[in-house]
């Protein structure tokens, strides 16, 4: 994967910009239509970067770790059905994205598990070549994937994790304070759009939207500590 900057995101925006606009609407659309019955995680910049990043990437098989309400799984999904290819493989101990999901996006091309993955790693495809984790936050899970899942996944696998820079440093013994600790020490650079952690990006980025038309929230949140990395 290109080394994510700004300028390369940026780059994204303007290339894949009439397909984002078309997901933003209807993202924005089934946002107010389902109200309060979808609750989303991810703020606009982390959905369409990981929305970008995909159609970038166009990768065959994507596992995500954490579905909730199924915000980003449609964000996912909508990426692989406009790269015409690909395969999303989702986790949860709750089922709620099966509520939420429409069928046009789930299509073929998309897996739910119910369950704890921690109980079957087994599961997780060998071929995986974009993970996407946002489930436990405690430092526990962040050991375990690191220790289990990461190594179950290719080499050089591109990677997201949510909820880790919810201020300037992840919070102590959290999710976040495990997985910056590990990237530091495998020498590993990550990106963030995190307002609390790097605020110049999301500035850059927002004229960068302002210019291609694409300003209008999709929802309000300035709230967005996901971090993105590619594994050793």
């Amino acid at each position: 994967m290109e080394s994510i900057t700004v300028e390369h995101i940026s780059s994204l925006y303007a290339k894949y910009q009439d397909d984002l606009r078309v997901v933003r609407d209807a993202q924005r659309k089934f946002l107010k239509d389902r109200g309060k019955s979808m609750k989303a995680q991810l703020d606009d910049y982390e959905a369409e970067m990981t929305y970008l990043l995909l159609r970038d990437l166009r990768p065959e098989i994507v596992v995500e770790v954490g579905t909730f309400y199924g915000w980003s799984t449609m964000w996912i999904l909508s990426a692989l059905r406009d790269n015409g290819s690909g395969h999303l493989h989702s986790f949860d101990i709750v089922d709620n994205v099966v509520r939420n999901v429409p069928s046009e996006l789930s299509a073929d091309r998309w897996t739910f598990t119910k369950g704890d993955i921690q109980q079957h790693p087994e599961k997780v495809p060998a071929e995986a070549d974009y993970l996407f984790i946002d489930a436990d936050h405690g430092s526990r899970f962040a050991h375990w994937y690191i220790e289990n899942l990461f190594p179950a996944v290719p080499p050089r696998t591109p990677t997201s994790v949510h909820d880790v820079f919810h201020g300037r440093r992840p919070k102590p013994f959290s999710e976040g304070s495990v997985i910056v600790k590990w990237l530091a020490e495998q020498n590993i650079e990550f990106f963030t759009p995190s307002t609390a952690k790097a605020p110049q990006v999301t500035e850059q980025l927002a004229a960068v939207k302002k210019e291609l038309g694409l300003d209008e929230p999709v929802r309000n949140s300035d709230h967005n500590p996901m971090i993105f990395f590619t594994l050793p």
